[in-house]
């Protein structure tokens, strides 16, 4: 993950990921997260997803981690909320009642800091990463949110007209990573993506067990 990267494209308000309403793909599977009323869920990569307000309104927790501070600022701002501020190790934590957001490198979040979650969502996380740096990803997650289901949105598409991001992520990596996991809808990005290339985007259901 380049990190200038998405600074950058944050500051520049390039910022087309971003959805205008909660995931469609979210909104219908939510049930495999199987959360209720006062749950905690983890949102790796976060950024300033209308998912957050969509899992707040359920009356869900959120904690979540995102590299640009500049998306967390607009997301409190957007959820008229004053939070506080404080230094949790090499990160910033922007808190606030039923939500917590850690800003800066997600490998830097631990265990301790990041406290007990329910469930873990994945929209826009796995596939900002390139290949070389998933795996660590993934590992990463388990150490410090163990939880037993996670929803996870991935793209396919024909690389060799499209590098991304967001990266094309196949089956077999995915089932790599995680070896109980269900497919539970495939559908066709509207337009394709950037608005050329033709893509599927993926739902799975992945149960995983506690360390």
């Amino acid at each position: 993950m380049e990190k200038n990267f998405w600074l950058d494209r944050w500051q520049t308000n390039q910022i087309g990921f971003h959805l205008p309403e909660a995931h469609p793909l979210l909104v219908k599977h939510s049930q495999f997260l199987s959360l209720k009323e006062g749950d905690r869920i983890f949102l790796p990569l976060c950024g300033k997803t209308l998912d957050i307000h969509w899992f707040l309104a359920q009356g869900i927790d959120v904690v979540g981690a995102e590299l640009a501070e500049t998306a967390i600022i607009q997301l409190f701002k957007e959820l008229d909320v004053e939070p506080d501020i404080t230094i949790s190790g090499k990160l910033k934590l922007y808190s606030a009642p039923h939500i917590d957001i850690f800003v800066g490198d997600i490998f830097d979040l631990d265990k301790k800091s990041i406290g007990h979650v329910d469930a873990l969502y994945d929209r826009a996380a796995l596939v900002a990463l390139p290949q070389e740096m998933r795996e660590r990803y993934v590992q990463h997650l388990k150490e410090i949110a163990p939880c037993f289901n996670e929803l996870l949105i991935s793209f396919e598409y024909d690389p060799s007209q499209y590098s991304g991001p967001p990266f094309y992520v196949g089956h077999e990596e995915i089932k790599s990573y995680y070896p109980k996991s269900n497919l539970l809808e495939s559908r066709v990005v509207e337009g394709g993506l950037q608005g050329i290339y033709p893509a599927k985007e993926c739902a799975w259901h992945i149960s995983l067990i506690p360390h």
